[in-house]
C-alpha cells in the first residue's frame, strides 16, 4: 500500500498516473458502449415462468410478429351519437394505412354505448424512436376531424409500451444534469471554496461517463442489455458513492496538511489512512450488488452487474485519479479556509467532539432514545401494501392509463389486456369449458392455431393487475392444468404480473439474507471482531425498517401512492445496507485506529470528531443524489429515491453519529471482542 500511495502522490509519478488515466479514459470513450440506443425496461422473467412459456409458444403462431394499439373513443361518459360512430368509422379507415395488412376490425361498442374501441394490428418494432413516431401518427390520425367533445386515446400494449418509453426518453440527460447541479451545490456548501469542489466533481463526473460505457460492455458479456432505468440508477450511485469517497479522502487530506508541511507527504498519509476504508466500503457495496447475480429476474441481475461495475470504477478514480489531481495544486486550493501547517485540527474541539463527549456521559439513555425513535418509525411497516399495476406506475397519468381506465369502466375490466391460454388443439373445447367455469372469467374464445397448439383469449371481469385479476388467473391456471392431455398454460399481462411477483419474492428471500451474511463477514474480517459487526449490522437493519416505515407514511399521506412496487424493497434494502455500511466502516475503522492509541472511549470520541463532519456531508449529499430519482415520473424510481434518502439521513444523523457511539461506549473494550485493545499500540502498516 505504501509504494502505491507514494507512486500516486509523487512529484513526477503523479503525472504518470494522470497521463495513464487520460489515455485509458480516451480509449474507453472512443470504444463506446456498443449500445444501439435507448431501451425501455423489460420484464426479464426466466424461461421456466409459465407466462414466459406462453410468450415463447405465441412466437410460433401466425400473428407472433404483431402487437396492437387500442384506440378508445369516448365523450367523457356521454352516449355516442350517430355522427360520432360515423366519425369513428372514418378514423378507422385513416389508421388502416398504419395497420399490419392494411386492415382494421370494426369498432367494438360498449353495452351502454359510451365507449367504442378500435383495435389496430401493428407490426412489432423494437426501435423505441420509431415506435414513438408511429404512436404519435396514430393519435393524430385518430383525433383528426372528430366531432367536438369526442376524443381518441391510444392504449393497449402499444400505448403502454410507448408511454413507458417516453418516461425514459432523455432520462440519462435529465438525471445527469440534475445530479451534477445537486452535487456541485452541496460540494460548494461543504468546502466553502470557489474552486476546490471542481476537482472532485470533474473526477466523479468522468468516472460516471466511463462507468456507463464499461457497465454496458460488461452486461453485454452476460447477454443483458441495460435499459434506461438501470443506467439512471447507475449514474446516481456512481455520483453518490464516488463523491462520498472523495469527501472522505479530502477530509483526511485536510487533516494531514496540518501535520505535514509537504502536501505530497500529506496526501500519501491521507491516502494510506482513507484508502483501506474506501476499499473496504466499496468492496462491500460491490459484493452486495453481485448477490443479484443469483436473482431470477433479468432486471435484478442487470442492476447488480451495472452498479457493481460502476462502484469499482468510482473506487479506482477516488484512489488513483483524485489524489494525483489534488496534489497538482497547493494548499491554496482550499482557500479561503486553508489548512495551515501546525494549525489545530478538530480532534479536541468542534460540534462533533462535543457530541461524542456528551454521548459518552449517558450512553444508555442515548441508545434507548435512539432505538425508540427508530422503533417509532417502524410502526408503519406492518401496514405496507406491495404491488403496483401497470396503470399505477406513473406519478403523472399518461394517455395509455387514461384509456385503460375508460375501458375498465365501460367493458369487463380485463378487456384491454385479456389472458392467453395455450392448449393442445385437440383439447380446445374442453379447455374453453374449464376456463369459463372459473369465477371471474367473462369469456373465452379460440384464436390462432399453429401445428398442434391453439391460443385461447380469456377476458376477465376484474381490471388488469388488480388483486381480483391475479386471483382469477391463479384459479384459471388450476382449472386448465386439470384438463387431461391439454398441457394448457396461462399467459398474458396478469399472468406475467403474477410470475413477476413470485420471482421478485424469490429474489428478495434469497438475496437479502446473502447481503446480510456477506456484510457481516466483511465487517468481521475488517475489524477482526465479533461484537462490533453484530451491533453494526443490527443498526443498519433497524435503520432500513425505520426508513421503510417513515417512507410508507409519506407515500400514504403526501404522495397518495397506492402501494410500494414489488422490486422497491429489495433495491432499497440493497442500497441502504451496502451504503449504510460505508458510514459504519468510515467511523469504526477510524475508531479502531484511535482506540489503539487512546482506548475505546477516547478513540470513539476522536473518531467521531474526525469523521462526523465528513460522514454528515457525505450522507446529506448521497441522500440528495438519490432523491434526484424523483425527477422521473415513474413511481418505482421515486419510491427507491425517497426510501434511500430517508434511510441515509437516518444513518448519517442518528445511527452513525449517535447510536453506534453510544453502543460502543456501553460495550467498552468488549466492543472489539475477541480482539483486545492496547492503548499505546499503533495500527499495523
Amino acid at each position: 500500500m505504501k509504494k502505491i500511495t507514494e507512486f500516486v502522490t509523487g512529484k513526477r509519478t503523479s503525472w504518470i498516473v494522470l497521463a495513464a488515466a487520460f489515455l485509458a479514459i480516451a480509449a474507453v470513450f472512443s470504444l463506446g458502449s456498443g449500445s444501439s440506443g435507448e431501451s425501455s425496461p423489460g420484464v426479464g422473467l426466466p424461461s421456466s415462468a409459465e407466462s414466459q412459456k406462453v410468450a415463447d409458444l405465441q412466437a410460433t403462431l401466425p400473428g407472433a410478429d404483431s402487437t396492437a394499439g387500442i384506440l378508445v373513443f369516448s365523450r367523457d361518459g356521454d352516449t355516442l351519437t350517430d355522427d360520432d360512430m360515423a366519425a369513428i368509422s372514418d378514423a378507422s379507415a385513416r389508421v388502416a394505412d398504419l395497420a399490419e395488412g392494411g386492415m382494421v376490425p370494426p369498432p367494438t361498442v360498449s353495452d351502454d354505448t359510451t365507449v367504442a374501441l378500435v383495435v389496430v394490428p401493428l407490426e412489432v418494432d423494437e426501435d423505441v424512436a420509431a415506435q414513438a413516431d408511429r404512436a404519435t401518427e396514430l393519435r393524430n390520425l385518430a383525433n383528426e376531424d372528430l366531432p367536438q367533445g369526442l376524443t381518441a386515446k391510444l392504449s393497449g400494449p402499444e400505448g403502454f409500451a410507448v408511454d413507458i418509453a417516453a418516461v425514459f426518453k432523455g432520462a440519462n440527460f435529465t438525471l445527469l444534469l440534475t445530479t451534477v447541479i445537486v452535487v456541485a451545490v452541496l460540494l460548494i456548501v461543504t468546502y466553502r471554496s470557489p474552486w476546490l469542489w471542481l476537482v472532485p466533481l470533474v473526477v466523479v463526473g468522468t468516472a460516471d461517463g466511463v462507468s456507463s460505457i464499461v457497465a454496458t460492455r460488461v452486461a453485454a458479456l452476460f447477454g443483458i442489455q441495460l435499459d434506461a432505468s438501470v443506467t439512471g440508477i447507475l449514474s446516481v450511485l456512481v455520483f453518490g458513492a464516488g463523491t462520498n469517497y472523495a469527501l472522505l479522502l479530502i477530509a483526511r487530506y485536510r487533516d494531514e496538511l496540518r501535520i505535514h508541511e509537504d502536501r505530497r507527504d500529506a496526501m500519501a498519509r491521507a491516502l494510506h489512512g482513507a484508502g483501506p476504508a474506501i476499499i473496504a466500503s466499496g468492496s462491500t457495496v460491490v459484493l452486495s450488488l453481485l448477490t443479484l447475480l443469483f436473482a431470477e429476474l433479468t432486471g435484478n441481475r442487470a442492476l447488480g452487474i451495472a452498479c457493481a461495475t460502476g462502484v469499482v470504477v468510482a473506487m479506482l478514480f477516488a484512489l488513483l485519479v483524485l489524489p494525483a489531481a489534488l496534489v497538482l495544486f497547493g494548499r491554496g486550493l482550499f482557500w479561503p479556509y486553508v489548512p495551515r501547517f501546525g494549525s489545530e485540527g478538530t480532534m479536541h474541539r468542534g460540534v462533533w467532539f462535543r457530541l461524542g463527549t456528551g454521548v459518552s456521559r449517558r450512553p444508555i439513555v442515548v441508545a434507548i432514545v435512539g432505538v425508540a425513535v427508530l422503533g417509532g418509525l417502524m410502526l408503519g411497516v406492518p401496514n405496507i401494501q406491495t404491488g403496483l399495476s401497470q396503470s399505477e406506475q406513473f406519478t403523472s397519468v399518461p394517455e395509455a392509463v387514461v384509456g385503460q381506465n375508460i375501458i375498465a369502466d365501460a367493458f369487463p375490466g380485463g378487456s384491454g389486456s385479456p389472458a392467453t391460454v395455450i392448449t393442445k388443439t385437440a383439447k380446445v373445447d374442453e379447455t374453453i369449458a374449464a376456463a369459463t367455469q372459473v369465477d371471474g372469467v367473462a369469456s373465452a374464445t379460440a384464436g390462432e392455431s399453429a401445428g398442434s397448439i391453439t391460443a385461447i383469449t380469456v377476458v376477465l371481469d376484474a381490471e388488469a393487475e388488480t388483486a381480483e385479476a391475479l386471483d382469477t388467473v391463479a384459479a384459471l391456471r388450476t382449472a386448465v392444468h386439470q384438463v387431461s392431455g391439454a398441457e394448457a398454460l396461462v399467459g398474458g399481462l396478469d399472468a406475467q404480473t403474477l410470475d413477476v411477483n413470485a420471482a421478485q419474492t424469490h429474489d428478495q428471500d434469497l438475496v437479502i439474507p446473502l447481503i446480510l451474511a456477506l456484510v457481516f463477514v466483511v465487517l468481521v474480517v475488517l475489524l477482526r471482531a465479533l461484537v462490533a459487526p453484530v451491533l453494526l449490522l443490527l443498526t443498519v437493519v433497524a435503520s432500513f425498517f425505520a426508513s421503510l416505515g417513515a417512507s410508507w407514511l409519506l407515500f400514504q399521506s403526501v404522495f397518495d401512492f397506492p402501494a410500494i412496487d414489488t422490486n422497491v424493497i429489495l433495491f432499497s434494502f440493497l442500497f441502504l445496507v451496502a451504503l449504510g455500511v460505508d458510514y459504519n466502516i468510515f467511523l469504526v475503522t477510524r475508531a479502531r485506529e484511535e482506540a489503539n492509541a487512546h482506548g475505546t472511549r477516547a478513540g470513539m470520541i476522536r473518531a467521531l470528531a474526525a469523521t462526523g463532519g465528513v460522514i454528515t456531508s457525505a450522507g446529506i449529499l448521497l441522500a440528495a443524489v438519490f432523491a434526484v430519482l424523483g425527477v422521473l415520473p415513474l413511481i418505482t424510481l421515486t419510491q427507491i429515491g425517497i426510501i434511500v434518502c430517508i434511510g441515509v439521513l437516518l444513518d448519517t444523523l442518528l445511527v452513525r453519529t449517535v447510536i453506534v457511539p453510544a453502543l460502543a461506549f456501553i460495550a467498552g473494550d468488549k466492543f472489539w471482542w475477541p480482539r483486545r485493545i492496547h492503548p499505546g499500540d499503533t495500527v499495523a502498516e
